[in-house]
C-alpha cells in the first residue's frame, strides 16, 4: 500500500466513458459560463472593491483587478487543459490523483472544503444579514429577530440579546441542496436567471455611475506609498507597487468560483470543447465588469468615503451620496446581493457535492457518498451531508471565524493544478488533449508564483489555520482514508 499511487489515466478515461450510465450530460457551454459567473459575480464585488480601495490601492484598485485576473488566468488555462482531458467530477482533486499520487490528492480534496464548504457557509451567514437589509431598507418591514438570525456566539452590544440560531442562512442553504438534489439542469436553469438580474445591476451601474464619474477622484491614479491603519490598528501597505499587491489579495476572494465549473465536467455535453469555453469565457466577461465596475465605484465616490460612511455598503452609499435621483439603484444593489450571494452558494455546494462524489468512489470518503439518486440521477447523499455540514456550520458559527481561509485554501488548489499540467505533460505526453495549456511550463510556473505571491500576502495567521485545517485532514487519511482506499485495496 502507497499512499504515493496513482490513478491510471486509462482508468479515469474509462471511469468517464462509465460515467454516460450514471450523471447526466446536459450542461452546454453557455450553462456553463452561466454557472461561472454566478459563482464569480457575488458580495466580492460589490464588499471587496470598496476595501481594497480603501485599505491598499486607492483608483488604482483596476489594476488590482487586473493582477488578481493574470494569476486566475494562468490557472484557468491550466484548468481547461486538465477538466477537458479529464472529464470526471472531483475537479483538481481528481487531477491531482491522476498526477501525484493518493496522498496529495486527499490533501486537495480536504483542502477544496475550505473553498466550497466553509465558503458556502460563511456566504450563506452573509446572506442572511443582507435578508435584513432587504427587509429594513427596501421592503421597510421589520427584521427578523436577532435570536433568529445570528449564532450563539454572538451577542447584540446595544440590546445585549444573545443569538440562538441563524434561520435564514440555514433557509438558503437547505434551499439550493434541494435543488442540487432535483437535478443539475434544474439548478443551471435557476442560477441563469440570478445570472442574467446580477449582471444587468452591474451593467446599470456601470453606465449610470460613468455619468457621475469626477476626474478628481481618480487623480492620483496610483497613490504614493503611505501606510493606512483600519479601525482594528492594522496598518496596510497603501498606494504605490504594494499597494496593488495587497489590494489584489483582497479582490481576489471576487474571482473566486470560476473553478468550480471544473467540478461539472461528468455532467457537461463535449466536455473537451465546451469546459475551456465555460472556465476562460466566464473569468474573461468578469474581468472586464470588475475593471469597469472599479474605475466608476472610484471615481463617482473618494477613497474617505470608503473607509468611513461607506464601508460594507459602499456601493449603495455611494449612489445615495451622489447619483442623484438614482437612489432606487442602491436598493437594487441589495437585491443584486442577495442574488449573487444565492448563485454563489449553488455553485459551491455543487463543487463541494462532486469533490464528495468522486471521494466517495475512491473510498477515500463514506461510499454512500458516490450513490446517486434512483430519479434525478445526482448524488443525494453527498448532497444531505454537505446540507448537514453547511448548513450547521451556517445555523452555529459566525461568519468572521472563517476570515480568508477560504482564499487561502483556494489558492492552494490552484497551484497544485498548475504542477499537475507540468507532471502530466511529462508521464503522459501522448494523452489526447482537446485544449492544450500554451507555453508550458511557463505559463504553470508564472500560475505557481502569482498564486504564491497572493498566498504569501494573505499574513501567517491564515497559513497558520491553513495548516491546522491540513494537519487535521492528514488524521483523518491514515485513521480512514488509506484503509478504505479502493486503489491501494482493490478488493474493498
Amino acid at each position: 500500500m502507497s499512499i504515493w499511487k496513482r490513478k491510471l489515466l486509462a482508468q479515469l478515461i474509462a471511469e468517464s466513458a462509465e460515467s454516460e450510465k450514471g450523471l447526466k450530460r446536459t450542461l452546454t457551454a453557455w450553462t456553463l459560463i452561466a454557472l461561472g459567473i454566478g459563482a464569480i459575480i457575488g458580495a466580492g464585488l460589490f464588499v471587496r472593491t470598496a476595501t481594497a480601495a480603501a485599505q491598499s490601492a486607492g483608483p488604482s484598485v483596476t489594476l488590482a483587478f487586473v493582477v488578481a485576473a493574470i494569476g486566475c488566468a494562468l490557472a484557468g488555462l491550466c484548468y481547461a487543459e486538465l477538466s477537458s482531458s479529464i472529464p470526471i467530477s472531483g475537479s483538481a482533486y481528481t487531477y491531482t490523483y491522476a498526477t501525484m499520487g493518493e496522498f496529495l490528492a486527499w490533501i486537495i480534496g480536504w483542502d477544496l472544503i475550505l473553498e466550497y464548504a466553509v465558503g458556502a457557509a460563511t456566504v450563506g451567514i452573509a446572506w442572511s444579514e443582507y435578508l435584513n437589509n432587504l427587509l429594513v431598507n427596501v421592503l421597510h418591514t421589520s427584521p427578523i429577530p436577532y435570536s433568529l438570525s445570528h449564532s450563539p456566539f454572538q451577542t447584540n452590544l446595544a440590546t445585549g440579546e444573545h443569538g440562538l440560531i441563524n434561520l435564514p442562512a440555514l433557509f438558503i442553504v437547505a434551499v439550493i441542496s434541494m435543488l442540487l438534489i432535483k437535478g443539475i439542469q434544474e439548478s443551471a436553469f435557476v442560477n441563469g436567471i440570478i445570472v442574467v438580474v446580477k449582471v444587468a445591476i452591474v451593467i446599470m451601474i456601470i453606465i449610470i455611475g460613468w455619468n457621475f464619474i469626477n476626474p478628481e477622484n481618480h487623480t492620483p491614479y496610483i497613490p504614493p506609498t503611505s501606510i493606512f491603519t483600519d479601525e482594528h490598528g492594522v496598518g496596510h501597505a497603501f498606494g504605490g507597487f504594494w499597494g496593488i499587491i495587497g489590494a489584489a489579495g483582497t479582490v481576489f476572494f471576487a474571482f473566486i468560483g470560476f473553478d468550480a465549473v471544473s467540478t461539472a465536467a461528468q455532467e457537461t455535453i463535449n466536455p473537451k470543447r465546451n469546459m475551456p469555453i465555460g472556465i476562460l469565457g466566464s473569468l474573461a466577461i468578469c474581468t472586464v465588469l470588475y475593471i469597469l465596475f472599479g474605475h466608476v465605484l472610484t471615481g463617482v465616490a473618494t477613497v474617505e468615503d470608503f473607509r468611513t460612511g461607506g464601508k460594507e455598503a459602499s456601493v449603495a452609499f455611494a449612489i445615495s451620496k451622489y447619483m442623484i435621483g438614482y437612489e432606487w439603484l442602491g436598493q437594487f444593489v441589495t437585491v443584486a446581493i442577495l442574488a449573487g450571494f444565492s448563485s454563489v452558494i449553488l455553485v459551491m455546494l455543487l463543487g463541494q457535492s462532486r469533490v464528495f462524489y468522486a471521494m466517495g468512489k475512491d473510498g477515500l470518503l463514506p461510499k454512500s457518498f458516490s450513490d446517486l439518486h434512483p430519479k434525478y440521477q445526482t448524488p443525494y447523499k453527498a448532497n444531505i451531508a454537505i446540507l448537514v455540514i453547511v448548513g450547521a456550520f451556517a445555523a452555529f458559527v459566525p461568519g468572521d471565524i472563517v476570515g480568508d481561509m477560504t482564499s487561502i485554501g483556494t489558492l492552494f488548489a490552484f497551484v497544485l493544478v498548475c504542477v499537475a499540467v507540468i507532471i502530466l505533460r511529462k508521464k503522459e505526453p501522448n494523452m489526447v488533449r482537446e485544449f492544450k495549456t500554451p507555453w508550458v511550463p511557463l505559463v504553470p510556473i508564472l500560475g505557481v508564483i502569482s498564486c504564491s505571491l497572493m498566498m504569501y500576502g494573505l499574513g501567517w495567521t491564515n497559513w497558520l489555520r491553513l495548516f491546522a485545517w491540513m494537519a487535521l485532514g492528514v488524521i483523518l487519511y491514515f485513521v480512514y482514508g488509506k484503509k478504505n482506499s479502493v486503489l491501494n485495496n482493490p478488493k474493498k
